[in-house]
């Protein structure tokens, strides 16, 4: 274990809970913006948005979103090269703070600029905090997926807390209040940080070459690496066609609990963008039951690509379930929350079956002297699905609802089943890594 200390945070190296907390702050700030930004985007200036058409603004939703993401491969590279983890984590918390601010001013310029630097500094800290926290456990530590699975769990907190906070401010009294609030969580995220670093240890600390040549003694690649290479790219690329249905959320989908949702629960009406946490409110119910069932198979648990096609195959579900409540809007009428409710609950339980697993295999499979860079390329999934996603959402009042979510729920499903039947050789490429 590279942490220094011997304290436990829940059983694990306690420079967890600093990490914990650092992505737990940043999500918060990362999600209280997106449940808010497309609606901004296509409110009329009187309301305190932009104006834009529907089109004009999914598509730059998507262009935004997708951009935080592909940073991740610069972020990643810059860290290993130059930074180390460690400062690229604190660099990329402080442009994230600063964005934010920036699209508290109510000027177009200052959007622009705004959005571009929470992407670049997302690009830094993203990657690295999660490769981070692969190194404060040894090569062989079995405690590393169930890590993750608590680091999962941070960043769904701030995920569930955002929109609230964040949504009510910005839907009630100002987008751009609600864009300031998600740069006082980062504030906060970046003061915890700073004072919980020492517990890192020498995590992340330095440059790739350096700690690369000091465990290693060289560079040459194996004929192992390369496999394990080959099998980490074919679950890139499935993770890009999940994130691609899965982050409709904040786009079609939040379009739809909009226009088409009636947005009350007891009597109680609610704003639109409260919907963006019901996936991480299920995921913190869901996700201590299901790592226990995972822990429980044994040596039956699923390879991580059977975990990956279950997830193509609940994404793809999430959306054939609310193809009915789309025909009954069709006819005008305000649809129940409980279908998107329903749709939520599938969809998370495919992202624990996909985002933490694809976090973990990517600390085991990537050599240490790329672990940022491959992280980056791990991120690089989920930008390719926030740019489709933003496509496939800009054809929201174009396309006929049922047939857009119908087309869109089959695509997951056939994924998985794809997926599924080339699980096996896929596995054997990882060369025993679960």
């Amino acid at each position: 274990m590279t942490s220094t200390t011997e304290r436990r945070f829940f059983g694990h190296p306690v420079g967890l809970s600093t990490l914990f907390f650092t992505e737990m702050w940043e999500r918060f700030s990362y999600y209280g913006m997106r449940a808010l930004l497309i609606l901004f985007l296509r409110a009329p200036a009187s309301s305190g948005g932009l104006g834009l058409d529907v089109t004009v603004a999914g598509t730059m939703y998507g262009l935004y979103t997708s951009s935080a993401y592909l940073a991740a491969l610069p972020g990643g590279w810059l860290a290993d090269r130059f930074f180390g983890q460690q400062n690229a984590v604190l660099y990329g918390g402080i442009l994230i703070a600063i964005g934010q601010f920036v699209l508290a001013v109510p000027e177009m310029w200052a959007t622009v600029i705004g959005l571009a630097m929470v992407a670049a500094g997302t690009g830094l800290l993203k990657p690295n905090v999660s490769t981070i926290v692969g190194q404060l456990y040894d090569e062989k530590d079995r405690r590393r997926d169930a890590g993750f699975s608590i680091f999962y769990m941070g960043i769904n907190i701030g995920a569930m807390i955002s929109p609230i906070v964040c949504g009510w401010i910005g839907q009630t009294i100002s987008y751009r209040y609600g864009f300031a609030a998600a740069g006082v969580g980062m504030i906060v995220g970046l003061i915890q940080y700073q004072l919980g670093r020492k517990n890192l240890g020498t995590a992340g600390r330095d440059p790739a070459p350096r700690r690369a040549k000091a465990a290693t003694g060289g560079a040459e690649w194996t004929g192992e690496e390369i496999r394990r290479l080959i099998a980490l790219g074919v679950l890139v690329a499935a993770s890009a066609i999940f994130w691609s249905l899965f982050e409709q959320a904040g786009s079609t989908l939040n379009l739809f609990a909009e226009d088409k949702t009636r947005n009350e629960a007891f009597g109680l009406a609610f704003p639109s963008s409260w919907f963006q946490s019901l996936n991480s409110i299920f995921l913190i119910l869901l996700a201590p039951p299901l790592a226990w069932l995972w822990l429980k198979l044994g040596e039956r648990d699923p390879s991580p690509v059977i975990k990956f096609s279950l997830a193509l195959l609940l994404v793809g579900a999430g959306f054939l379930a609310v193809v009915p409540a789309a025909r009954i809007a069709e006819g005008g009428a305000l649809v129940s929350p409980m279908w998107l409710t329903v749709l939520y609950l599938l969809h998370t339980i495919g992202e624990l079956c996909l985002s933490p697993v694809g976090l973990s295999a990517t600390t085991k499979l990537a050599p240490l002297r790329i672990a940022g860079f491959m992280m980056g390329v791990w991120f690089l999934s989920v930008s390719i699905g926030n740019f489709v996603g933003g496509q496939v959402s800009a054809l929201y009042g174009s396309m006929a609802l049922p047939d857009l979510f119908q087309t869109v729920g089959l695509v997951g499903v056939a994924s998985g089943v794809v997926l599924a039947l080339f699980a096996r050789p896929i596995t054997r490429l990882m060369g025993g890594v679960r």
